[in-house]
């Protein structure tokens, strides 16, 4: 439990769904928006003086939009998280955001108890990947024994390459420590190890390695 609330930072032109996100949030006592933006510009500025820990961002914005919005934070606020939200059917952005650094994809109609979980998720380390875009972004964008990712997942030890086998296959830190007999502790210690070695900035990009290695039989 965190000592104090997860601060949300909320960007989408419609002012109407800012308030609605807004009620929906409020609603649990762990969380507290701390700022509203229009746009990406908004957005990144709000987020460093409100010191966010999340920032719940639509792709699609006048001027800055979101996707510039999460590589700007992800260079000059990286503590800031960014939860991309998107439309079913909208995935032409996806790799180019998940490039920049974002931790996780929501689709618009996601449910109040999933939208609540999804940024205490992130806030805490971890990634969210709407189960609807899960499938798109397997298809379309991994390529089954992609040799750099190969070579990048070579410069893992075995252990890092079974713990990144269980984040591949979305595993929580707590499932990964059951299955393989260790620490949640000396998950985290393995996972922070794994993104440095990969490159990666999220679980989400490590994941898609791991495809694209097609390491995820090993399992």
């Amino acid at each position: 439990m965190r000592a104090t609330p997860i601060r949300v930072l909320i960007a989408d032109d419609e002012s109407l769904l800012r308030t609605g996100v807004r009620l929906i949030l409020e609603h649990a006592d762990d969380l507290v928006v701390v700022a509203e933006a229009a746009d990406g510009a908004e957005a990144v500025a709000a987020a460093v003086e409100h010191r966010a820990d999340v920032a719940l961002l639509d792709i699609r914005m006048p001027g800055v939009d979101g996707l510039a919005a999460v590589a700007e934070l992800s260079r000059i606020a990286p503590a800031v998280k960014s939860l991309v939200l998107t439309t079913f059917g909208e995935y032409e952005n996806l790799a180019t955001a998940l490039q920049a650094g974002a931790a996780g994809f929501l689709l618009k109609d996601t449910g109040p108890q999933e939208l609540i979980q999804a940024v205490r998720t992130v806030a805490g380390g971890h990634a969210v990947l709407a189960p609807q875009l899960t499938r798109h972004i397997l298809d379309r964008y991994v390529r089954t024994g992609d040799r750099r990712a190969s070579e990048l997942i070579s410069s893992l030890s075995q252990r890092e390459r079974d713990v990144l086998v269980l984040v591949g296959a979305g595993l929580s830190n707590a499932e990964i420590a059951r299955d393989l007999f260790m620490g949640e502790g000396t998950v985290k210690t393995h996972i922070s190890r794994i993104l440095a070695k990969l490159r990666c900035s999220n679980r989400v990009q490590a994941a898609i390695l791991a495809h694209d290695a097609g390491i995820l039989s090993d399992r």
